[in-house]
């Protein structure tokens, strides 16, 4: 099952202060949906603020991505431009 590390403090907030979890998705945009039915807002939080790195490979938007069984996803703070 993939792994989500959470390295932002307000996705630990909303998860309940969970730092890893475990989510049975085949993609990310599954892996949203399933965030945000556990932990209602985890899942809105990611798609507007953060970035997510899969296996080392950072995404600015990765709804599209599949996953594999022992992915690796970390969810990080969008950089702003300006």
């Amino acid at each position: 099952m993939p792994r989500v590390v959470l390295s932002d403090n307000i996705c630990r907030l909303l998860a309940g202060g969970a730092v890893e979890l475990e989510v049975a998705a085949t993609s990310v945009r599954r892996l949203i949906t399933e965030l945000e039915a556990r932990f209602p807002g985890l899942g809105r939080q990611v798609e507007q603020r953060m970035a997510v790195a899969i296996d080392g490979v950072i995404y600015q938007d990765a709804t599209g991505v599949q996953l594999a069984e022992a992915s690796e996803i970390v969810l990080i703070p969008k950089i702003g431009g300006g």
